[in-house]
């Protein structure tokens, strides 16, 4: 059954079908990042704001749940503001608003939900539910040589690789509306590996930037740390055990001796941060071939926090040359790594051409 407000948005829905712009805002809280941006048809960005809590959680040596929410309320009201204001729109030039519902902290995903539902309700516009993951492959979609960042041809099938802290997924990507998962993290996710041995390493938060940076005057192949492949058809990750290798490596296999980082020198550090990403990336790229294989893929998708990484990107970029299929690698621009809006407006588009609404019942959830 069809109730009032369903009607009303359809009728809208309507009526902005005949303008040649749709406008999506965007709404992000899944960790740490509070976020708005305003999107046009997808593809061309017309604001994005970024509050980021990193100082916050810095010396935690990671993302402190009641801290991110506390943050998010306070920030929440002037990030949208200022998205809109840079877009130089006003609601009534919002088609509708999406936000990202799941997966992250249930504590920080309602402040996005309630600030989106509550604007779905009094501007009258469509509400529409993101999946923060899904997102993270739409961003691999937007091209950053182009001002506008003008939506990118892909060729289809593609194997979609997202890496965060706390995801690492393959999918098998047919349209931004069905992709379907291949593989996930059975534990440590790879960002959280990269940040847990940074704390181990006494490098600064977070720890991907940290380790690349240190890293690049290392000897990658300095140590063997483990490769776990579980099995050699299996298409999920488990990064516990390489964080394990380096903590045994420096605190010894009983972990009851000293603590040889304090003693070590900078060189012996980056070689040990160089070795440990190498170890991350070889998964990684291996993984994502085994994958392409299976669905014989044309293009690889690369989006999330940990595709900043350049010798990532390099890697998977060497791949795709040396490999047919894939024949083409497209990679998020560094700033939609992380976590941000404009990939949430760019999927809500996606979502709005084909009437794909949520309602005001709409809750956040930790998984999905």
């Amino acid at each position: 059954m069809t109730d009032a407000r369903s009607l009303t948005n359809i009728r809208m829905m309507k009526a902005k079908e005949k303008r040649e712009t749709i406008n999506i805002l965007g709404i992000e809280t899944s960790c740490d990042e509070t976020a708005a941006a305003v999107v046009a048809d997808g593809r061309v960005v017309k604001s994005s704001i970024v509050a980021s809590q990193t100082k916050l959680h810095e010396k935690y040596g990671g993302v402190v749940p009641e801290i991110a929410s506390r943050a998010h309320i306070e920030k929440i009201y002037p990030v949208i503001t200022e998205a809109m204001e840079q877009a130089g729109v006003g609601k009534d030039d919002i088609d509708a608003i999406a936000v990202a519902n799941q997966p992250g902290l249930t504590i920080a995903l309602i402040i996005g939900v309630t600030a989106a539902k509550t604007l779905s309700l009094t501007w009258d516009k469509p509400l529409i539910a993101i999946n923060h993951l899904h997102a993270h492959l739409q961003s691999a979609m937007l091209d950053e040589r182009n001002l506008q960042h003008r939506q990118v041809s892909c060729g289809l099938p593609a194997v979609a690789l997202i890496v965060s802290g706390g995801h690492t997924c393959l999918y098998d990507y047919h349209s931004p509306l069905e992709p379907r998962l291949l593989g996930s993290t059975i534990d440590d996710a790879a960002g959280e590996a990269f940040d847990k041995v940074a704390n181990i390493l006494r490098l600064p938060y977070p720890g991907g930037p940290s380790i690349e940076e240190i890293a690049k005057n290392g000897n990658l192949n300095a140590i063997k740390f483990p490769r776990s492949m579980l099995g050699r058809d299996s298409l999920d990750f488990s990064f516990s055990g390489i964080k394990t290798a380096v903590l045994y490596y420096c605190r010894g296999q009983d972990m009851k001796g000293e603590d040889k980082v304090d003693s070590m020198s900078e060189q012996e550090i980056a070689d040990i941060a160089a070795s440990f990403q190498a170890a991350i990336i070889d998964v990684l790229v291996k993984k994502t071939q085994r994958a392409a294989k299976k669905i014989d893929a044309k293009t690889i998708l690369l989006g999330g926090g940990v595709a900043a990484n350049s010798h990532l990107r390099d890697a998977l970029q060497k791949m795709c040359d040396n490999t047919i299929p894939p024949e083409k690698l497209l990679v998020a621009p560094k700033q939609y790594c992380t976590d941000n809006a404009v990939m949430v407006a760019s999927l809500g588009y996606h979502k709005f051409k084909a009437k794909l609404f949520a309602d005001l019942t709409l809750e956040p959830k930790a998984s999905g």
